[in-house]
């Protein structure tokens, strides 16, 4: 089972690698950065290959087994 994370944005956007590391979904930004550099991240259901690519709230962002959402707070 998929897990599913809701994570709350307080500015405009956030930078992809950013995202999965705020999230908990790996340790650092740069471990991030390596996650979409091997195509493994998609984003509105598109592979996303671009590390600061800018996520704004409504969109959500998949990886393996993990899906988060972004939501506006």
């Amino acid at each position: 089972m998929a897990q599913s994370i809701t994570f709350e944005l307080d500015r405009e956007y956030v930078e992809l690698n950013q995202l999965l590391k705020l999230s908990g979904v790996c340790d650092s930004g740069g471990s991030g950065k390596m996650l979409v550099a091997s195509g493994a991240v998609r984003v509105d259901g598109e592979v996303e290959l671009r590390k600061t690519c800018k996520i704004r709230a409504g969109q959500r962002v998949e990886l393996d087994d993990v899906r988060i959402d972004v939501v506006a707070i």
